[in-house]
């Protein structure tokens, strides 16, 4: 996970996280720690690696999280892709298997909250049927994915 970090970006981690985090911030053991131990009751990691021919070792290339919303039957999702696979499609099929995972666990609806500058994950999103809402108090764009019967309202 460390190496999988080195691996991204300061702009890319600014999208994902909504602000800066520099490297040594970001694979600081106790944070490390806190995101590598899932509580399965309410969170869904998918991670994506390769076998690097150079080095002959798996490496981690993108990694997607669900967490479940306490009070209702929805999941934010968030995603985090390494630099050298954007724009290849890596980003699209992990959130298309994370909407499975969704369905698998029964959940009502997946939502998101993205920077309006975040093209990338916005055109993902609108070309998996979520529906885009800018907030301007959030200064954020809110996406929403229904699944299913019963699933009527996810943000209220």
């Amino acid at each position: 996970m460390a190496h999988f970090h080195s691996t991204v970006s300061e702009r890319s981690v600014y999208l994902r996280y909504f602000h800066m985090m520099n490297l040594d911030c970001r694979v600081a053991h106790e944070r490390l720690r806190r995101i590598c131990f899932v509580d399965h009751d309410r969170e869904t990691v998918l991670v994506a690696e390769r076998h690097n021919p150079q080095t002959a070792q798996r490496e981690i290339v993108a990694v997607g999280r669900l967490s479940k919303a306490p009070q209702a039957n929805v999941a934010e999702f968030a995603l985090l892709i390494s630099d050298a696979f954007h724009g290849h499609g890596l980003g699209t099929e992990l959130l298309r298997e994370l909407i499975q995972v969704a369905r698998q666990q029964n959940l009502s609806g997946l939502t998101a909250d993205i920077l309006p500058e975040n093209d990338h994950m916005l055109r993902i999103c609108r070309s998996l049927g979520f529906r885009l809402c800018y907030s301007l108090e959030e200064h954020v764009v809110k996406a929403e994915l229904q699944l299913g019967a019963g699933s009527a309202v996810l943000g209220g």
